[in-house]
């Protein structure tokens, strides 16, 4: 039986995990603007097919947002594990617990949330993903309290935690030494204020 021939790699190596096309991506969104990159930059710079780059994003716009949709799973789980707190304190653990990264990761989630918060052609898409998690928050709150998630509760309950969790954001990206949990922990304070009048 012969061996198999080893051919030398030729080219750029081909990148099939999403963490390394989000890598391939983030760079070429950094060095050529967001709007200038197209899918068949990425899916080039990656060593794939375009056809590729869509079984695992949707869309550009998906891209930024990495795996967001999986980590919704973790925030009704984080949220479950609090069952025995009060609501209010529930959502402000569970959302904190949702925003913390391995200091390995920080620098890495904040070129993402800069490039999500700051790039207009992403914001139509962001509200569908905001939508999401606020949904996750609502239903958890209307459990808890006996309601509908539509009812105005859980559905204030998740605008207010998401606007404090976007102002907490805003100020963790104008400063380079802010520590995120923290700054969301203080934020949050406002919304279990809130909710416990």
């Amino acid at each position: 039986m012969a061996s198999p021939t080893t051919h030398p790699g030729v080219g750029r190596p081909v990148v099939t995990s999403r963490a390394e096309i989000e890598r391939v991506a983030f760079h070429l969104f950094i060095e050529n603007g967001f709007v200038s990159t197209t899918l068949d930059d990425i899916a080039s710079a990656a060593g794939i097919g375009r056809r590729t780059l869509l079984r695992y994003y949707r869309s550009k716009n998906d891209i930024p947002w990495g795996q967001f949709d999986d980590t919704l799973d973790g925030f009704r789980e984080s949220l479950r594990s609090y069952a025995d707190r009060p609501v209010q304190e529930a959502v402000h653990r569970a959302v904190i617990d949702f925003n913390r990264f391995p200091a390995a990761a920080m620098a890495e989630h904040r070129v993402r949330m800069r490039l999500i918060l700051t790039t207009p052609e992403l914001q139509a898409h962001s509200v569908l993903r905001y939508a999401d998690w606020r949904r996750v928050i609502a239903e958890y709150v209307a459990e808890r309290t006996g309601t509908d998630p539509e009812a105005l509760l859980p559905q204030t309950a998740s605008q207010v935690a998401l606007a404090l969790s976007m102002t907490g954001y805003g100020e963790w990206l104008a400063d380079e030494h802010a520590d995120l949990p923290a700054v969301l922990e203080r934020a949050l304070l406002t919304m279990r204020s809130y909710l416990a009048d």
